[in-house]
């Protein structure tokens, strides 16, 4: 049993048991509960720190646990919200609705149920994550000079260049702010670039949180299709004298969902597009360093190669470290640099300072290029465990491409599947709820799609698990689920 099924489970013990204690009463000492339910003293303190967060203990250092007050009376009866269906949404003069759908950046997000494999999360398992290396940097961090300080508001400067250095070509670090991850640094570049109600071109099809992140600023998302080169120049030429766009937000490298890389001869060429039409290039570089053992060397960053200040470039330290490491960066060149500085400074002030100092002494340390390492080696492992299982147990779901960076597969549904519709998003939610019948979390193809999809897709990720045990029986279980919704099987 892992640590936080252990936490859980000690939690729940003691939560049956605090009736035995009077109000006040003290409850064993961390020692005894350790000898008695047989677990670390990490559980113990984790599980009474749960309890005390939900209001039922109170911890006093040197003392140890008691039991809570009485409860306090119930709160007064809600009151009636109903008046802000119209407030919200009464605005006629409104171009692009303000709702914001989230459910596809949550579905990468939300942990699965107990007992349920994780083949739709968004970033890598704990079990990949440098969580030691993570714990050391935080330490030294927190012992620097000055480390709870006020930052300066572009971020550190030492940060700035170590950012600087990896987009390289002539990006200097007065062009880098140090943003809160690269979800907020995407949100502010859209804000600076598009007025509410504009066009934005995005690739098709894209990351969920783009779409959403789109229509949350006011934008309306405008597809642009990719095939196994990258986004197709010809179409995107079209799409900006069509609409009209300033800007399109594209991931050159290992683009998710499709693992698509921009083909070496078509990078000057969306860059030369989009100049002529006046309008940025927003380059989502999320997943650089999550690149596979197999992959050889790797593109440059358009960034690098934009004299001319076409590219706001996004670069990320949360995926190659944990979801919890929010450090990204945001460059770019020329006036627009100012505007993306004053919009982030009024949303976020700054980066927190002890994070700053965490990802200097992170990237700085020897376990840094160690760690990178080992993720590159497992990743491949992963996604060849995962490729060969399907080809084995699924050879009907079609795997137009393998990346060699990233951390999950774009499966296309087989043509003419009879079930819930065809293979459109009928059949999508279909299987992906069979899917999680049969103890696997699958994302669904549709949220990736701006516009009508071309047919069914499933977004498979091998790194959300514990390892290529899971992901065979991950795949197994999808075997299952394909049964069921394809041949009727269980019906």
């Amino acid at each position: 049993m892992d640590q936080s099924n252990s936490v859980a489970e000690l939690a729940e013990r003691l939560r049956r048991e605090l009736d035995r204690y009077s109000y006040g009463g003290k409850l064993p000492s961390s020692r005894a509960l350790v000898e008695r339910f047989r677990v670390s003293p990490v559980t113990v303190s984790r599980a009474l720190a749960q309890l005390a967060a939900e209001g039922l203990v109170v911890t006093r250092p040197g003392a140890g646990a008691f039991r809570a007050g009485p409860p306090r009376a119930a709160a007064a009866p809600a009151g009636d919200t109903s008046w802000q269906e119209v407030a919200l949404s009464a605005d006629g003069a409104e171009l692009v609705p303000r709702t914001v759908d989230a459910s596809g950046v949550t579905v990468s997000l939300a942990a699965p149920p107990p007992g349920v494999l994780e083949f739709n999360g968004g970033y890598p398992h704990p079990s990949l994550q440098p969580e030691r290396a993570m714990a050391a940097a935080l330490a030294r961090a927190g012992r620097r000079p000055g480390a709870w300080g006020r930052p300066p508001l572009e971020g550190l400067p030492e940060l700035r260049e170590w950012f600087a250095r990896g987009i390289g070509g002539a990006v200097t670090a007065a062009e880098v702010l140090v943003a809160a991850g690269g979800q907020s640094a995407l949100a502010t570049a859209l804000r600076a670039l598009a007025p509410p109600g504009a066009p934005v071109l995005v690739e098709s099809p894209t990351y969920p949180g783009m779409l959403a992140l789109a229509r949350a600023a006011g934008l309306r998302p405008v597809p642009v299709p990719v095939d196994p080169d990258g986004v197709r120049p010809g179409l995107l030429a079209d799409a900006f004298r069509a609409t009209g766009a300033r800007v399109f937000v594209c991931q050159p490298l290992f683009q998710n969902p499709t693992g698509a890389v921009l083909a070496p001869g078509r990078r000057a060429e969306v860059l030369g597009i989009a100049r002529a039409a006046g309008a940025f290039v927003v380059e989502d570089d999320f997943v650089r360093r999550l690149v596979h053992a197999d992959a050889g060397p790797l593109p440059r960053p358009l960034a690098a190669d934009d004299p001319d200040g076409v590219v706001v470039h996004v670069g990320s330290l949360t995926k190659a470290t944990s979801p919890s490491f929010r450090v990204s960066a945001l460059a770019a060149r020329g006036p627009v640099l100012e505007r993306l500085r004053a919009i982030q400074v009024v949303d976020s002030f700054f980066v927190p300072r002890p994070l700053q100092e965490a990802a200097l002494e992170l990237v700085g340390s020897p376990a840094w290029p160690r760690h990178l390492r080992t993720l590159s080696a497992e990743l491949k492992a992963r996604r060849d465990a995962m490729t060969a299982e399907l080809a084995r147990r699924l050879p009907e779901l079609a795997l137009p491409h393998i990346p060699s960076g990233g951390y999950h597969l774009w499966v296309r549904l087989p043509d003419g599947t009879a079930a819930a519709g065809g293979p459109g998003p009928g059949a999508e939610s279909a299987l992906t709820a069979a899917a999680l019948r049969a103890g696997v979390a699958v994302a669904p193809g549709r949220p990736y799609f701006s516009a009508e999809p071309p047919g069914g897709h499933l977004r498979l990720t091998f790194a959300a698990v514990a390892g290529t045990g899971e992901i065979t029986e991950g795949v197994r279980r999808l075997r299952a689920a394909c049964d069921e919704v394809f041949r009727g099987g269980g019906r």
